[in-house]
């Protein structure tokens, strides 16, 4: 299985991406066969940084779950009101 093919499993989802030229926690929203749009998190603010499209084959490390994860979560979380 290509780890494309496994990341299209996780759309929607927040996760650590390490790539050739950087890394950084966001949300995936998209994986196609030749790239992935991931939306990047400030960590300081949890704030949407900006839109990252990264030629999938430079993708070196992705990471799903973890304390950082779950607590980007969290706070991403607790941001979200009720009448949402």
């Amino acid at each position: 299985m290509k780890l494309v093919e496994k990341l299209k499993e996780y759309e929607n989802q927040y996760l650590f991406i390490r790539w050739a030229t950087g890394a950084e926690y966001g949300k995936l929203i998209y994986a196609g066969d030749d790239f992935i749009e991931f939306n990047i998190i400030d960590t300081d603010t949890m704030n949407y940084q900006e839109t990252m499209l990264i030629y999938a084959p430079l993708i070196l490390e992705v990471s799903i779950g973890g304390a950082d994860i779950a607590r980007i979560i969290a706070e991403v979380s607790s941001k979200i009101s009720i009448n949402e």
